[in-house]
C-alpha cells in the first residue's frame, strides 16, 4: 500500500501539489516531553540520536544509519550566516512589519556593507571551527567500521545525487523544458481528487486507483484521448524548445535521435507480429512456387 501511495504520488503531471510520506519499512514517530525523540524505522529505533538496533540482518544497516546521521560531526557556518544568526534578531525588532524574505535581504545588504575589518572577525571565527571540524571528523570516521564506513560513503554519493538532480531540474525549470505528457490515470486523478472520498490524500489516492481499475474501456476512453492530446502537445513543445536549446549552445539538453524516435512496446510488438506473419506469407508463396 505504501509503495502504490508512493508511486501514486510521484506520478507525473499530476499538479496536486501532495506531500506524501512513505516511511519505508515501518511508521515514524515523533514524542515530545523533554526534547527527547523517538523514531521508529526499519530495522531500530532511534531514541535522541542513539542507534538501537532489533537483532537480525539489518542490524547493521540499522547501527550505520544511526551512527551516520546523528553523531557525525557537523560542518561550521560560514561567516555570512555567523553574521546573519548574530544579527538577526536585531534587525527583526527593528523591522517587525517585514517579512522573513525581506529581512534577510536587509542582512544580505548590511554584510555586503560590512567594513573587511568586521567580517575578518567573522572568518577568524570560521577559521578557527573548521579546523576543529577536521579534529572532530577524523576521531569520527577512526571509531567507525568497515560497514558504517561505507554506508556514510553510500549516504554521502546519495546526497550528492540528489543535490545534482535538484540543480538540473531547476536549470530545465529556468529554461522553460515543457512538461511531460499525462497518462489517462492522472488526468483522471488531477479532475477528481479533490472531490474523492477519504480521510487522507493516500485514502484518496488509493480510492481513485480501485476506481480506475474498475472502469470500463469506454469510461477510460475519454482520459485516454486527452492522453494522446497531451503526447501531441509535448513533441511538437520539445521539438520547438530542443531547436532553441541548439541555438544557444545546449545540445547536451537535446534527446538523442533515438529518444526522438522511441516506440510504445506494445506498438513494437504488433509490428514484429505484422512483419512475421508477412514473413510466413512470403515463404509459403515461394515454397508452393517451387513444388508447381
Amino acid at each position: 500500500m505504501a509503495a502504490a501511495a508512493a508511486w501514486l504520488g510521484r506520478a507525473a503531471g499530476l499538479g496536486l501539489g501532495l506531500g506524501l510520506v512513505a516511511a519505508a519499512g515501518g511508521r515514524r514517530l515523533l514524542r515530545g516531553g523533554t526534547g527527547a525523540g523517538l523514531r521508529q524505522r526499519g530495522a531500530g529505533i532511534l531514541l535522541d540520536g542513539a542507534a538501537v538496533c532489533r537483532a537480525g540482518g539489518a542490524a547493521e544497516r540499522c547501527l550505520s544509519r544511526g551512527t551516520s546521521s546523528s553523531q557525525r560531526p557537523k560542518r561550521p557556518l560560514t561567516a555570512y550566516f555567523r553574521f546573519v544568526m548574530d544579527n538577526r534578531p536585531a534587525f527583526r525588532e527593528k523591522n517587525p512589519e517585514v517579512s522573513n524574505t525581506e529581512l534577510i535581504k536587509k542582512l544580505a545588504g548590511a554584510w555586503r556593507e560590512l567594513p573587511a575589518s568586521q567580517k575578518q572577525v567573522y572568518e577568524e571565527a570560521l577559521k578557527t571551527d573548521w579546523k576543529r571540524y577536521g579534529e572532530q571528523m577524523a576521531a569520527y570516521k577512526a571509531q567507525l567500521t568497515p560497514a558504517q564506513a561505507a554506508a556514510l560513503k553510500e549516504e554521502r554519493r546519495k546526497q550528492l545525487a540528489r543535490r545534482r538532480s535538484i540543480r538540473a531540474k531547476r536549470e530545465l525549470s529556468l529554461l522553460g523544458k515543457p512538461k511531460r505528457a499525462r497518462s489517462g490515470f492522472n488526468i483522471f486523478l488531477s479532475e477528481n481528487f479533490q472531490d474523492s472520498e477519504g480521510s487522507s490524500p493516500v485514502a484518496k489516492l488509493k480510492k481513485l486507483f480501485d476506481t480506475w481499475k474498475k472502469m470500463s474501456a469506454s469510461q477510460k476512453q475519454p482520459y485516454l484521448q486527452l492522453a494522446e492530446d497531451d503526447k501531441v502537445r509535448y513533441e511538437n513543445e520539445m521539438k520547438s524548445w530542443e531547436a532553441k536549446m541548439i541555438e544557444l549552445g545546449r545540445e547536451d539538453l537535446v534527446r538523442s535521435k533515438k529518444q526522438r524516435l522511441k516506440k510504445k512496446p506494445a506498438e513494437t510488438a504488433k509490428q514484429t507480429e505484422t512483419a512475421k506473419a508477412s514473413s510466413g506469407r512470403g515463404k509459403k508463396a515461394k515454397l508452393k512456387k517451387s513444388e508447381e
